[in-house]
């Protein structure tokens, strides 16, 4: 491991530098997006060095990038974001994470906020008592083997075809809702027997279902296509591919720090273990990670349903009638084959995106053809005590940070901290007296994700519209919250 990074060279308001040679071996540069305020915390927090650490690996391209939300993780900061030439480069579970298409889906209403707030507590009952959460929860839907590799292979396209969505959502979701090349044969027995019973559950730990208020419009054209008004009830859906994912890759970082040494890749840190994008180990890996990618947006669009079915009991009306359309559904760690300008020609990478959201600009064929003329939905969850956000991408996210930006508040404080911070505390009566109704299976979840261990997510979001990756639309802010 490299020594501590103290000092960032400032390159702009918003863009700090790692340079070369910081860490021995660094093939490009780090760039940092972050605002002087919050460069204090992330040098104390020793994330400069994993970015530096992510810029030796064979093949990087451009910069070892990271967003303000940056706090430390395995291998790769949380908040990185590397694209990697496909001859050259490499892919590595470190740079995906443990959580597989953790991600996000915002579903939005014709309800007004003001026409819940005296009932919110009866209608997120609800939603607790339908939607299964927490470590180890199973779901409701009992598959079969051939229903469960389906699910890994065609993720939310089999939810649709057993009729627990619609058609139209696979629109409103990053790549459709699947990833197709999953091949289910290549995944561990034991990775299959983790999720076998997970589909349609909530995750613990920062994952939620919470309802919310749009709040605050920055952009009444943009908001206006996204279906968003100012008053409106939305629900934001915060969830993974569950222990599958998290299976997937320890798995195969243990394959890949052998595959490393064959193929004399040096690491500065064991963490980075990687193959060859086109090996037969990383393609393997990727496979997989596919699989369980696919079993994550099956499992949020399973979600999106019983809300659907909940929402339609408590108001006696189709989800049809109540405007329940999904908005849009992004993940934030996956590693996925894109096309950029490189030197005057377009060039297919792979792109590393561990806790940072794909933020495609104005125009660009991958965005639904009624957002088009904007650009893509961007969904940035904050904690369950302050606002979230739904931000753009813009005209220069692709050649500043290959379409990357922020994935949501960033956590300042460990799991350990916050317990001992929180200790004494009523996290229950401290949310209701700031008007928020919350819900948790987990006993120690309320206090592991008490606001205090996040950054505030304003702040990181205002960080990305200064250095103009993405921009703002609107500002949700909770009504009433599940945690697992």
């Amino acid at each position: 491991m490299a020594n501590t990074i103290h000092k960032l060279e400032q390159v702009g308001e918003f863009h700090w530098r790692v340079p070369d040679g910081t860490v021995p071996g660094m093939n490009v540069p780090g760039i940092i997006f972050a605002s002087p305020e919050m460069i204090p915390q992330i040098i104390n927090d020793n994330t400069p060095t994993q970015v530096a650490n992510v810029a030796t690996l064979p093949g990087i391209i451009h910069a070892s990038l990271a967003m303000p939300d940056i706090h430390w993780g395995y291998g790769f900061p949380i908040g990185g974001v590397a694209a990697f030439d496909l001859n050259d480069g490499v892919i590595s579970p470190g740079g995906v994470g443990y959580d597989i298409n953790c991600g996000v889906t915002l579903v939005r209403s014709d309800i007004e906020a003001r026409s819940i707030r005296h009932r919110s507590d009866k209608l997120i009952d609800e939603l607790f008592n339908n939607i299964p959460c927490g470590l180890g929860s199973e779901g409701k839907i009992k598959l079969s083997a051939k229903d469960f590799n389906s699910v890994l292979s065609s993720g939310s396209e089999w939810v649709v075809k057993q009729g627990f969505a619609d058609q139209n959502d696979l629109e409103y979701m990053e790549e459709n809702g699947v990833m197709k090349g999953g091949d289910p044969m290549l995944v561990s027995d034991k990775a299959r027997k983790r999720a076998f019973k997970q589909l349609g559950t909530l995750g613990s730990g920062n994952h939620f279902i919470e309802l919310q208020e749009v709040t605050e419009v920055f952009e009444p054209e943009i908001a206006e296509a996204f279906g968003l008004f100012k008053g409106q009830v939305v629900i934001m859906l915060h969830s993974g591919s569950r222990g599958f994912g998290h299976q997937i890759c320890d798995d195969s970082l243990k394959v890949m720090q052998k595959v490393a040494r064959d193929y004399s890749i040096e690491l500065v840190d064991r963490q980075l273990a990687c193959a060859p994008f086109k090996s037969d180990a990383g393609q393997k890996y990727f496979s997989q990670m596919k699989c369980a990618a696919n079993f994550a947006w099956a499992n949020r669009l399973v979600m999106v349903g019983l809300t659907r079915e909940v929402f339609e009991q408590f108001f006696d009306s189709t989800w049809s009638e109540l405007g329940m359309d999904v908005v849009y559904d992004v993940c934030h760690n996956i590693a996925k084959v894109e096309e950029y300008e490189l030197d005057g020609s377009r060039k297919k990478l792979c792109i590393h995106r561990k806790g940072a959201t794909r933020a495609l600009g104005p125009n660009d064929p991958r965005v639904p053809e009624k957002y088009r003329a904007f650009g893509q939905p961007v969904l940035i969850p904050g904690d369950m005590g302050r606002a979230s956000y739904v931000l753009v991408g813009t005209e220069i996210s692709e050649s500043a940070s290959f379409n990357s930006t922020c994935h949501g508040a960033g956590r300042v404080m460990s799991r350990k901290a916050a317990i001992r911070m929180a200790k004494g505390k009523n996290i229950p009566r401290q949310l209701a007296d700031a008007g928020i109704v919350v819900r948790s299976s987990g006993k120690t979840t309320l206090i592991e994700e008490v606001p205090e261990v996040y950054k505030d997510v304003t702040k990181v979001v205002e960080a990305v519209n200064g250095a103009g990756i993405s921009r703002s639309v609107v500002r949700l802010e909770p009504i009433a919250t599940i945690k697992g």
